[in-house]
């Protein structure tokens, strides 16, 4: 899995632990749910995140995502995000992706 790097320019918002927007835990760092958008801090500015692979979620047979599931959820383009744990799943035919 890669990301890119790009720059989220002009955002004058700092994010951290009681800045209001939700955290998720990404390898070494911590994603911020920005109004659509995945911020992280790299050095002095907030990169945009973008996966450009297809990873399935583990296995939810147990569980599935919907209205009153428990997990918050996060308007993503054209779908809605389940945060699970330090994770984001999209549903995805028979199975939930990792965003």
């Amino acid at each position: 899995m890669t990301t890119t790097h790009d720059v989220h320019a002009d955002h004058t918002h700092v994010h951290g632990d009681d800045c209001g927007h939700a955290a998720v835990r990404h390898a070494d760092h911590t994603d911020y749910l920005h109004d659509g958008h995945v911020h992280h801090q790299h050095e002095d500015h907030y990169d945009e995140h973008d996966v450009d692979a297809h990873v399935d979620a583990e296995d939810h047979s147990d569980h599935t995502h919907g209205d009153d599931c428990g997990h918050v959820t996060v308007q993503h383009d054209d779908h809605v995000d389940f945060l699970h744990g330090e994770h984001r799943h999209a549903a995805h035919g028979d199975h939930y992706d990792e965003h």
